[in-house]
């Protein structure tokens, strides 16, 4: 299998890049990421103690070339790479096809793309590309979002009852395993009526909590992601309203850790179906 590679802008252009008329010569970055090691010294410490390892945005370069039936075909084909590979536009979504799998990254173009000058760099029918992109979240993702329900198994009676009377609702402990390279964001959905929901993480003892009662055909969305957290309640009309200062003050925005992570929920009230979503993180291809 050729290695396919498909870069969407920002605005949904994209543009496939491997069989002809655009041959991908070769690609550089998809391994190979920069960290800097954090390390902390002591008085009378011989050498450094490991604090932390954080990885450094990715650079990928590409060497492609353009074959046509004519010098006019050519600069169509640039112009096409032009419009797509446009800094201004932002970062788009690099996706790279090879013999074991799919990957996809975050990327925005260092620069419009480059056609060299000279007899070995174009011709009537040929025109020789280089293609820089900056890619600030350096972990390669799995395309296929994992999306695993946390069931729910009791409902937590006391009898006999003295009112006032507080029903809660307990999910089942699921066990979800992320196989990536490093630690990965989750989001989490409660639909339908929930009060006060919990999602805890019993593998670390982290936990989530909405000091909020969620209406009947709504949905609590939270995600955990660095830099694009967000807690919102979306109306059956579509209509989202944040949320963010009904987080319980003690909760954490908690990654699925590597390996075996045990999840479970729990309200004040409701049943609501439970949903976690999650894409597996690599370092590299």
């Amino acid at each position: 299998m050729a290695h396919k590679i498909t870069f969407t802008n920002s605005i949904g252009n994209s543009v496939v890049l491997g069989p002809k008329p655009f041959k991908v010569i070769r690609i550089d970055g998809t391994g190979g990421t920069e960290a800097d090691i954090q390390t902390q010294k002591a008085p009378y410490q011989d050498g450094h103690t490991f604090v932390d390892a954080l990885l450094e945005p990715k650079t990928v370069e590409m060497e492609l070339a353009i074959f046509a039936r004519s010098k006019e075909e050519v600069f169509q084909l640039r112009r096409q790479l032009t419009n797509v590979f446009n800094p201004k536009l932002g970062v788009g979504l690099l996706t790279y096809e090879y013999p074991s799998g799919v990957r996809e990254i975050e990327a925005v173009p260092e620069t419009t793309p480059v056609f060299p000058s000279g007899i070995q760099n174009s011709s009537e029918g040929f025109q020789r590309v280089l293609i820089t992109l900056i890619c600030p979240a350096p972990f390669w993702l799995d395309p296929l979002e994992n999306i695993v329900k946390l069931e729910d198994f009791v409902a937590n009676f006391r009898f006999p009852f003295h009112f006032p009377v507080v029903f809660s609702a307990r999910g089942d402990t699921r066990t979800i395993i992320n196989d990536g390279d490093v630690p990965t964001p989750i989001t989490v959905e409660f639909r339908g009526h929930a009060i006060n929901p919990r999602v805890t993480n019993v593998t670390t003892g982290e936990f989530i909590q909405v000091n909020r009662e969620i209406p009947e055909n709504y949905r609590l969305v939270i995600d955990t992601e660095f830099g694009r957290k967000r807690v919102s309640i979306i109306a059956p009309d579509g209509v989202e309203t944040n949320a963010f200062h009904y987080i319980d003050l003690e909760s954490t925005f908690f990654d699925l850790e590597v390996g075996e992570n045990q999840l479970s929920f729990i309200t004040s009230g409701g049943s609501p179906e439970v949903y976690v979503h999650f894409k597996k993180r690599y370092v590299g291809v």
